[in-house]
């Protein structure tokens, strides 16, 4: 079992800022910087959205959505039947790939692991946008051979599945299959033993009718032999309702209920149009019926001038508790300001209602997302994935803590954790963050529009060349990075806004000594960038009010959220 970070409760008192907490400790020590390496002996986050602080939940059955904040997208969710939950999300370019979540309660989960930890099965992975990679994965159980299957999409490499019979263990490598073209894959395993793959393609003969012209299709796969059989039918041509026009059907699943199936896809595309769809027919294979009630679950529209706006919700899954009820998980966005968010899409867990007529919906007519929601039964721990919270790290394990995430493969060449026991060092690799490699870059996800962030780091830089420090990144070419380094040979600690093409100095202040506090203050809107040279007892301003829409979807695009974390290079 990997070590876990110290989780903080807000409310139970105060936090000590920067990395106070563990730098006192080490600043009496002898610390000399390393060549061409930086070292960071610490790190703290703090969550501190408005909302929490002005709603406390009710009861100890209640919960905050998203249940993960952050860019945990495209969740996806399974039962093995016996009271225990697993649920996995997208992980893009990112190192490790699909973590996984335990829960018995669908309340309190705990991530358990990942599904793709060792680089052979991530092929193809380097060179990729930040938003490329690992697309809407697929967790199921196959009580057949008590077996649990992932399937997902590399968009770099094609569709593959692995297997494990402990989701909390080590899975297998990839079996690929080429004969699944298209993107967002998924296993439903029926009761009589058979098993489909079910996924989004093109229009037929690739001759779609207008854009986002998609189509979903169903093939019959053998477990035993791990291969496809059958001929590959288009189930869905375009989407519900065929007539409008619908783009993107996709993130298909099917569920069997007493003999009924039940097809659910995603429809809008995913932004502020996204929405679920629901059709039922007798067989995997159709023919399918759409609900004219649809979509069973949607936000596009509602008043976007709403308090507490969630917006482009869907990419949802289904599943049946040991009690016999029903409920969906599903990504959805919450902008802040109604405008933009560096939160990515969420992950959120609402109840399943059904009709009279044996319909299943999420949300109806002018239904809201709650944030608030309860689930009769459950008991809320004292450790949960939502809410207001902080965590510190120290770095004094020999492997890092699972909320932390390299790019494009495990970076292990850059950074180490033994190199200098009780830090993490990076080395100052000739490679740049807006270059598709493996960066010199180790980062956890932003989860709240509030949040405050710190380290402390030991470094001199050598030449003009070499810098280090904290670095704000959505993607390649939209970053802000506060660093140390060499300017006209001053020693300073500088503020950078990275784009496409440029590298622009917003502001810059001389510093002396090796070792040097950075803190990142987030507001929601806005970043304030601070600097400490005396431990973290005196913060001083470097530049404040800087606008953090430029790292958002709003500006950047792509499918993931804000990361921070700590980065050295030797790349100009």
């Amino acid at each position: 079992m990997k070590a876990k970070p110290t989780l903080i409760a807000i409310s139970a008192g105060l936090l000590l800022s920067g990395a106070a907490i563990y730098s006192c400790a080490r600043a009496s020590a002898s610390e000399k910087p390393q060549k061409s390496a930086a070292l960071f002996d610490s790190f703290s986050y703090k969550g501190m959205d408005d909302f929490y602080e002005s709603n406390p939940l009710p009861d100890n059955s209640s919960f905050y959505n998203p249940i993960l904040p952050g860019w945990y997208s495209d969740p996806s969710i399974c039962s093995n039947g016996k009271g225990d939950y697993y649920l996995v999300t997208s992980t893009f370019t990112y190192f490790p790939g699909v973590p996984v979540f335990h829960s018995t309660d669908l309340v309190n989960w705990e991530q358990v692991g990942y599904v793709l930890d060792r680089q052979s099965q991530l092929d193809n992975i380097a060179g990729q946008h930040v938003s490329g990679g690992i697309f809407a994965p697929d967790i199921a159980y196959n009580p057949a051979n008590d077996t649990y299957y992932m399937i997902t999409t590399n968009v770099g490499a094609g569709n593959f599945f692995v297997k494990a019979k402990d989701p909390a263990g080590d899975w297998s490598d990839p079996v690929y299959l080429p004969e699944v073209q298209g993107i967002d894959p998924a296993f439903f395993f029926d009761n009589d033993g058979k098993a489909y793959i079910v996924n989004n393609d093109d229009a037929p003969d690739n001759k779609p009718e207008y854009p986002g012209h998609r189509t979903v299709r169903v093939v019959e796969f053998d477990t035993a032999a791990e291969k496809c059989v059958g001929e590959r039918k288009i189930v869905v041509n375009k989407g519900c309702r065929p007539q409008e026009k619908p783009i993107w059907c996709e993130g298909p699943h099917i569920y069997n209920l007493d003999g009924i199936y039940y097809l659910m896809t995603a429809e809008g595309g995913t932004a502020d149009w996204h929405s679920e769809v629901i059709y039922r027919g007798k067989s995997p294979f159709g023919p399918f019926e759409p609900w004219e009630g649809n979509p069973i679950l949607t936000q596009r529209h509602l008043d976007p001038n709403r308090t507490n706006p969630i917006t482009c919700a869907g990419h949802a899954d289904l599943v049946k508790t040991t009690e016999g009820d029903w409920w969906a998980v599903f990504l959805a966005c919450r902008p802040g300001d109604g405008k933009f968010e560096n939160l990515g899409r969420e992950t959120f867990l609402m109840p399943v209602n059904w009709t009279s007529d044996g319909w299943p919906y999420i949300t109806r007519g002018n239904d809201e997302i709650p944030m608030v929601v309860s689930r009769p039964g459950a008991t809320r721990g004292e450790k949960v994935t939502f809410g207001n919270f902080a965590r510190e790290y120290d770095f004094s394990g020999d492997k890092l803590d699972w909320d932390w995430h390299t790019l494009r493969g495990a970076a292990t060449d850059h950074y180490s954790l033994t190199e200098n026991p009780g830090y993490l060092t990076i080395k100052c690799a000739p490679v740049a963050s807006t270059e598709k490699k493996e960066l010199p870059f180790v980062c956890r996800r932003v989860q709240h529009h509030k949040y405050e962030c710190a380290t402390r780091m030991v470094f001199s830089p050598e030449n003009e060349n070499q810098y280090a420090g904290m670095l704000v990144m959505k993607d390649e070419t939209h970053q802000y990075l506060l660093d140390r380094c060499l300017d006209g040979g001053e020693h300073v600690v500088a503020l950078h806004k990275i784009g496409r093409d440029s590298n622009e100095t917003l502001a810059k202040a001389p510093v002396s000594g090796d070792a040097i506090n950075l803190k990142v203050c987030s507001n929601g809107t806005h970043y304030d960038f601070h600097y400490s040279t005396d431990e973290g007892k005196t913060w001083k301003p470097l530049l404040t009010g800087v606008d953090a829409a430029y790292t958002s979807t709003s500006q950047a695009g792509g499918f993931t959220g804000t990361t921070v974390g700590l980065y050295a290079s030797s790349a100009r």
